[in-house]
């Protein structure tokens, strides 16, 4: 018993062979099960009469009412509803439109290919913008491998996600940000299309004096807002503001999505029958929590590969809806806090929590939806926790040398 304590601890179970061995393990069985989707579709649409890529099915046909001049209806569930039905058939089940305006300009732009064209090219390019920033993260020929086995990988190829957009923003957009901190923050604002894993960045930035890049992420946005405006009339942006009752009532507070799907202390409370006051409490108070530990990182002189990976898991914590294709996100967090570890050491058990956060997107949804534990939250908050450990334990280790 004592071995295997002290295995977890140091890590040392995950030897580079078994890593290896894993990682295509989880790449042949994600290989294998895309095969059969695809084997038992029948068109568009897989075996069940879903649409493939199930909720890219929603910005397709978002993209298509772009298309047709009536920008405002994909914020009405009703006609949202109706368009999806069109393209995939009567059966189809409601594939809700919940995002910023600014991102019609991109569902157009995909909807001018047939469906799966669309999607493929969709996933194809994402992904590969998703590979790049982790192989930009940890410059290590053998990184391909993990970024591709990582689980929450195989989720959004099957939901026709945008994670793998959302995590090579995030991730491209720090690892820019000591570089090319104008390229950064363009980054970050490109952002503003999942709003909720942007609200925490301007308060790093600030704390870390980072302001090229802040200056250069607000007029990223008001410049997309702006041409979002133009392009689309105003109306499309009071048709959006009124479509968020319907996101925060229905989606988000009376969990139509399934609470077991989304992975955050808002939707734990209400998986485990509390009451939205509650829930909404909760969810306050560990953002304040998130943001005061990133007030303190940035402004500290702390590696900054600690401050980015806390920022994206302090990102991830902070908002009430993070789906479980949304952990896409943690994995250039784990770039960072692996790059970290490989250059100066792994802190005791950081290895065995990487490893941990790695794995939990396989198992998140059916763990929360059968024995009602929200794995995917226990795992990002633990992302949050060692990354702040162990700038915690290097701050100590440091005023001990002085004291020296």
């Amino acid at each position: 018993m004592n071995g295997l304590a002290s295995g977890i601890a140091s890590g040392a179970w995950l030897t580079v062979q078994r890593l290896r061995a894993y990682c295509l393990i989880l790449l042949g069985l994600a290989v294998l099960a895309l095969t059969a989707l695809l084997a038992t579709s029948k068109g568009i649409n897989d075996y069940q009469g879903r649409p493939l890529g199930t909720d890219f099915s929603n910005v397709y046909a978002a993209g298509k009412y772009a298309l047709e001049g009536k920008s405002e209806a994909p914020f009405n569930p009703a006609l949202q509803h109706k368009k999806e039905q069109e393209i995939f058939g009567e059966k189809t089940p409601f594939y809700g439109w919940h995002y910023p305006p600014v991102f019609l300009f991109l569902a157009a732009a995909l909807a001018l290919f047939p469906y799966l064209v669309s999607l493929t090219i969709w996933q194809a390019s994402t992904l590969a913008l998703y590979l790049f920033s982790i192989r930009a993260i940890l410059p290590r020929a053998e990184v391909w491998l993990p970024a591709l086995a990582f689980p929450a990988v195989l989720i959004n190829l099957a939901h026709g996600h945008n994670g793998f957009l959302t995590a090579a923003l995030i991730g491209g957009g720090l690892y820019l940000l000591e570089r090319r901190p104008v390229a950064a923050g363009i980054l970050f604002g490109l952002l503003i299309y999942k709003p909720q894993f942007g609200v925490l960045i301007p308060l790093a930035l600030a704390a870390g004096g980072y302001w090229r890049a802040f200056v250069s992420a607000s007029i990223t946005v008001l410049a997309l807002c702006a041409a979002t405006y133009l392009a689309f009339g105003p109306g499309v942006w009071e048709a959006f503001r009124e479509s968020m009752t319907f996101t925060r009532e229905i989606v988000l507070e009376k969990g139509e999505t399934g609470f077991h799907k989304i992975q955050s202390v808002f939707a734990a409370v209400r998986l485990l029958g509390g009451a939205v006051t509650l829930a909404y409490a909760a969810q306050a108070i560990v953002f304040a929590i998130a943001g005061a530990c990133l007030v303190w990182l940035w402004r500290s002189n702390k590696a900054f590969a600690l401050k980015a990976a806390a920022l994206i898991a302090g990102s991830m914590l902070a908002t009430p809806y993070l789906l479980d294709y949304d952990l896409m996100i943690a994995a250039p967090a784990i770039a960072f806090l692996a790059a970290r570890g490989l250059a100066k050491g792994f802190a005791p058990y950081e290895k065995s929590a990487l490893a941990f956060v790695f794995i939990a997107p396989l198992l998140t949804r059916t763990l929360a939806e059968y024995s009602f534990v929200p794995l995917g939250l226990f795992a990002v908050m633990l992302l949050f926790a060692i990354t702040v450990r162990r700038a915690a334990h290097d701050a100590a280790a440091l005023r001990h040398t002085a004291h020296i």
